[in-house]
């Protein structure tokens, strides 16, 4: 471990040496691929250099417990248990620091909710899981922003299209991905008995320009009136997109803005998220299968969790 930790230190120091050169910024691409290599490096790299500095430590306090002044040795003899106890600690910290971390923990993601079995219960427990995930979001600093959504007369979504933005937001969502299923007595049960509903989660890692190319040409995109509640600009501009990709037959809608700009903006996003979460999956399909015949499935079917209201 202490020879990995080595190398990532010495990988570390060359980073910051390049990026110290004036001509490194003048490559934009190469600059920010560097920063956020020596910002994923730093804090394995700063945990290093403290587990060093307590052992060197340790070792100077059990060579000052032998000194023949007895307060000194006495002082120094506690301070090596002190720090003798705490390099476990750190050493622990580096094994998980050193294990390999998935490339797309730090992207934002695409989070789709669409009510399952359940009828109007289904939907309205699509609404409890959105406001979950944005009350959650909020906690940890994060940006929530609705792509499209379709509302039920009682407050709740037959599906709901949002987009999570911040530092880590894929590492923190990315378990969610599956059948989150609910037990309780519902708003539309007359006789108090209690229901079971579902409704599933998708989480996608919203991918770069640089790694998903769309050709315009593959693409179809009309532009319809907006559905939902009434007011002045609803139903009365054709301000909503149709976003068809016509390779995969993906459709995208998105109403949420206002602006057809800004709602085309926010299709193609969606849409480079999806096309990115299907090559993922082609590209894991092998190992999947593996896995499948020892663990279940593990695909978005899988129930992962039940939520109970007594």
């Amino acid at each position: 471990m202490i020879e990995k930790l080595k190398d990532v230190e010495a990988r570390f120091e060359r980073i910051e040496a390049e990026l110290s050169d004036p001509a490194a910024a003048t490559d934009v691409g190469r600059y920010t691929k560097l920063m956020k290599e020596r910002k994923n490096l730093l804090p394995t790299v700063e945990k290093y250099r403290e587990y060093v500095r307590v052992s060197s430590e340790a070792e100077d306090a059990l060579a000052l417990s032998g000194e023949d002044d007895r307060e000194m040795a006495d002082m120094a003899l506690e301070e090596y248990r002190a720090l003798k106890k705490r390099i476990p600690v750190l050493e622990e910290e580096l094994r998980t620091l050193l294990l390999p971390r998935d490339p797309d923990d730090d992207k934002n993601v695409v989070v789709e909710i669409r009510a399952g079995t359940g009828g109007e219960e289904a939907a309205l427990f699509a609404g409890v899981l959105f406001r979950m995930y944005t009350m959650y979001s909020d906690s940890k600093g994060f940006r929530t922003e609705v792509v499209n959504c379709s509302e039920t007369g009682l407050g709740g979504y037959k599906e709901i299209t949002f987009t999570v933005s911040g530092e880590g937001a894929y590492s923190r969502f990315k378990f969610e991905s599956g059948v989150h299923r609910v037990q309780r007595v519902p708003e539309t049960e007359t006789s108090g008995r209690i229901h079971t509903s579902a409704a599933t989660v998708a989480v996608l890692p919203e991918a770069e320009d640089v790694e998903v190319e769309i050709n315009p040409a593959d693409l179809e995109i009309e532009t319809i009136k907006s559905s939902g509640a009434g007011g002045q600009h609803v139903n009365k501009t054709e301000s909503a997109i149709r976003m068809i990709h016509k390779p995969t037959g993906i459709v995208i809608e998105c109403q949420d803005e206002r602006s057809q700009f800004k709602n085309r903006d926010k299709a193609m996003k969606l849409l480079r998220a999806k096309l990115y979460d299907m090559k993922l999956r082609e590209q894991t399909d092998e190992i999947a299968s593996k896995r499948r015949s020892q663990v279940g499935s593990g695909d978005r079917s899988e129930r992962i969790r039940t939520y109970n209201f007594p």
